[in-house]
């Protein structure tokens, strides 16, 4: 059970090669949530992840989870970037990229403990992905490949959870496993952060929404974020999604 730490963004700003790319975001995030982070092309998702962990300078404002920086308990998080941002080509297992899960844990240059391994193979199991510890990782599918970097955030034991796109060229029984862990890990008091841009009918699997276009549109409960007159704002002109036409 993690403990009941809320995550705070405070007037953070951030410039992407001299453009703004986030203009003072404000936002409190508490344990037991999954929360999707929405918004057009552009509008600064995967920015706001990398900000807050510290990826990406800030032009001001600061991340604290608890009392501290985010940026200073990264070994308390656990980040799977966007597909596009992995060198598929690298010579690793899916063994060997689960166990890098427990790099942070074990110490740099050390054995991997008995209780390290158990805990690989138990997040290879919860992914469905056990029969595949031998097969370098650039021979799976797209939706294997995501199986197993869930499988190795899974390793690391965090309290927050950072998904980039986790749902890009991934088959629907992928998409539903993914969804599946999220929730345990939301219920078990953990902190699921979620980069996406699918309006669609899985949209209802989010607990809260964040909307941005550069700046926070609205963040809360999903009901609340997708009104007619934030979703114009967010994406202007009309907008159609799930349950909703703007």
């Amino acid at each position: 059970m993690a403990t009941a730490t809320k995550l705070t963004v405070d007037h953070l700003s951030v410039n992407y090669r001299d453009v703004q790319a986030l203009r003072n975001i404000n936002l409190t995030l508490r344990p037991g949530k999954v929360v999707g982070i929405f918004g057009p092309n552009g509008a600064g998702k995967s920015t706001l992840i990398k900000a807050m962990l510290g990826l990406m300078p800030l032009v001001m404002g600061r991340v604290t989870y608890g009392d501290d920086s985010l940026a200073h308990q990264l070994d308390r998080v656990a980040y799977v970037p966007q597909r596009s941002q992995i060198d598929w080509t690298f010579p690793a297992t899916v063994w060997d990229v689960v166990m890098m899960g427990r790099v942070k844990k074990t110490g740099w240059f050390k054995r991997f403990s008995a209780p390290s391994r158990q805990i690989a193979r138990d997040s290879l199991e919860r992914v469905g992905m056990s029969e595949f510890c031998d097969r370098p990782i650039g021979a799976l599918s797209g939706g294997q490949q995501q199986r197993v970097f869930l499988a190795r955030a899974l390793a690391q034991q965090a309290e927050v959870f950072c998904f980039d796109e986790p749902f890009v060229g991934v088959d629907q029984k992928t998409e539903t496993v993914i969804f599946k862990i999220f929730h345990e890990l939301a219920a078990a008091g953990n902190l699921v952060l979620v980069v996406n841009h699918d309006l669609g009918e899985s949209i209802t699997n989010f607990d809260q929404l964040i909307l941005l276009n550069k700046e926070l549109i609205a963040a809360g409960p999903r009901d609340w974020v997708l009104t007619r007159d934030n979703m114009t704002r967010a994406y202007g002109g009309h907008v159609g999604f799930f349950g909703h036409v703007a």
